[in-house]
């Protein structure tokens, strides 16, 4: 049984939430508190699998909570919370303190949308109790130069999930100004895409940006999918570009980074270099063994740095992967391979 502690200052939510959880066999919600105090002891004595945790409450916010919980007690943490603009910086705050996941609560009143989280909310849980977590401090260091010849068109397609948002500011705040254009693929919701792109645009040495539909690609420029919607590389001519389109679930998502993958070995073959992050499930596999079999290099996290060692574990039992790396050692990697080609 997956144990879980649900922290909210509303009743009316900590009383739906508990519904919704105890409604799987295979959870058991073990308490419910109302602030972070009540929390504090509760951990202490029931030792929780999952927290559920809302960020909107009175005497310490969950932000706060989240950070001290992380430095003395790790566990996996799912944010469940209302979302605006402001909210999506404050939920990218939580990811960066060491929160798994994410659940938006759909109505002010959750009676009026329990059914819309259930299956999302129980399937995270499910996945947040695999999770490994701890406090993680990456240290960048200088920025390496990438001598390339200004002809070779470099691609570098990245997938992450679970665990993606920290492993992508580990990897691309490491990577030096002139590497080629990256294009990455994190499962997230649209609302935080704008605001993460952002974040790591303030930390990294490369431009980063929300990919736009019918931009060519550039050298230096780091191209994050937007969050509902498909991502492919295209060619035309000698010039790559991005193709931005809705689309069915493709390996249970939108975007997905298989269909990233699968274009990026169609059209960059040899030219491309795939890295697989943290995250559940099997997206990318298929795509990144695609890209393998075209001639890509390939790079999987290792299991011992991943929050949740699923995609990256598939994409190495189909055989697609050259290296397996930690993530503070995949930039590089990355750089290292680029500079021997």
């Amino acid at each position: 049984m997956i144990k879980v502690l649900i922290v909210d200052d509303s009743a009316t939510a900590r009383h739906i939430l508990h519904e919704i959880l105890s409604a799987d066999k295979r959870i058991e919600v073990v308490g419910l508190a109302a602030d972070a105090y009540i929390a504090r002891d509760m951990i202490i004595e029931l030792k929780p699998d999952v927290i559920c945790l809302d960020l909107e409450m009175p005497r310490m916010d969950g932000l706060t909570f989240l950070q001290k919980l992380m430095l003395h007690y790790p566990t996996p943490v799912i944010i469940v919370s209302s979302l605006s603009s402001s909210g999506a910086r404050v939920t990218l705050d939580a990811f960066e303190a060491g929160a798994v996941d994410f659940v938006q609560k759909p109505h002010a009143y959750l009676f009026d949308g329990k059914d819309e989280i259930q299956e999302e909310l129980i399937q995270k849980v499910v996945n947040a109790s695999y999770a490994k977590v701890q406090k993680n401090v990456f240290h960048t260091g200088s920025h390496p130069c990438i001598r390339l010849s200004e002809t070779t068109q470099k691609v570098i397609a990245i997938g992450s999930s679970t665990g993606g948002t920290e492993a992508l500011r580990a990897v691309l705040s490491a990577m030096p100004q002139n590497s080629p254009a990256i294009l990455v693929v994190q499962h997230m919701p649209q609302t935080f895409i704008p605001p993460f792109a952002k974040r790591l645009n303030d930390l990294c040495a490369m431009d980063v940006k929300v990919a736009v539909h019918g931009e060519s690609i550039q050298r230096g420029v780091v191209y994050i999918a937007q969050g509902d919607k498909h991502m492919v590389l295209r060619l035309l001519g000698v010039r790559y570009f991005i193709e931005i389109g809705v689309g069915k679930h493709v390996s249970g998502h939108c975007p997905s980074v298989d269909v990233l993958f699968n274009s990026v070995s169609k059209v960059a073959g040899g030219n491309a270099l795939g890295v697989i992050l943290t995250g559940m499930g099997s997206d990318g596999a298929r795509g990144i063994f695609n890209m393998h079999q075209a001639g890509a290099k390939t790079i999987a996290q290792s299991e011992e740095s991943c929050v949740v060692f699923g995609m990256p574990k598939e994409a190495i039992k189909l055989g697609g992967i050259d290296e397996v790396v930690p993530l503070e050692m995949i930039a590089n990697s990355v750089v290292k391979i680029l500079n021997e080609e």
